[in-house]
């Protein structure tokens, strides 16, 4: 075979492999040298930690979010509360769009803060022309992310050049390599208790007998469940279902 046949060869497999790498980048499945973030919040005075691995287009994360907020104030003093990434890109086109919005906004310290915003618009909503509109059904959800960007105070150019960075797909595909370490079938939102998954029900005070056993046996001590300071509950629509995703 000729030389020139060789090398048109050689273009087209490293063409290839360029497209292949590239297409696997935006499914968020690029190869990995990132570590896992570390969102935490809380004093953590007992040394207990609660891990949520969400997806912040998941519908029954967003039905949780208020209740897990709630959670977090109760026991502030008492335990650790981190956050990890698991999108569900089969089931939500968007979520990974979505993690990386807040794993942008975590290199400019508004990580949580962005959190926050995307599951408060994580529920169907109509404009003024009566147009479903709202992050998750966007084709291009980033003009959505510039504005929760600009209302943050976040340096919006930047934003967007984090929001495509290698860095932030690492982070991502680092945590979902370490829910897969787990060995717990994939599903939002999990919950781990200091290792353990836990599936507390739809309310704040599911969670009482979890984390107060847990900050006994860490303690060697009874624990009391702090005073709530509002009574959440999810929609009945999400009785039963922290296992699916």
């Amino acid at each position: 075979m000729s030389r020139r046949f060789w090398l048109i060869l050689v273009v087209l497999v490293v063409a290839l492999g360029v497209i292949f790498k590239l297409t696997d980048k935006n499914k968020g499945t690029a190869t990995n040298n990132g570590q896992p973030s570390q969102h935490i919040e809380g004093l953590g005075q007992d040394g207990v930690t609660l891990v949520e691995y969400g997806d912040y287009q998941c519908p029954y994360c967003g039905e949780y979010y208020p209740i897990v907020k709630q959670v977090q104030a109760q026991y502030n003093d008492q335990i650790y509360f981190q956050f990890r990434n698991l999108p569900l890109t089969s089931l939500h086109p968007n979520a990974f769009a979505g993690a990386r919005a807040a794993e942008a906004a975590s290199l400019q310290g508004k990580f949580w803060q962005m959190h926050d915003l995307l599951y408060e618009q994580n529920g169907e909503y109509y404009d003024s022309n009566d147009t479903y509109s709202t992050w998750i059904s966007a084709s291009n959800p980033l003009p959505d992310f510039d504005g929760y960007a600009q209302q943050l105070g976040l340096n919006v150019s930047k934003f967007e050049t984090d929001y495509a960075s290698t860095q932030v797909n690492n982070t991502i595909n680092a945590d979902v390599a370490a829910f897969a370490k787990t060995g717990l079938q994939e599903a939002t939102p999990t919950f781990i208790l200091d290792g353990t998954q836990i599936q507390p029900g739809p309310s704040a005070s599911s969670f009482d007998s979890f984390i107060n056993a847990a900050i006994a046996k860490k303690t060697g001590s009874k624990s009391t469940t702090p005073a709530p300071t509002n009574s959440t509950t999810a929609p009945q629509s999400v009785q039963n279902t922290t296992t699916k995703k």
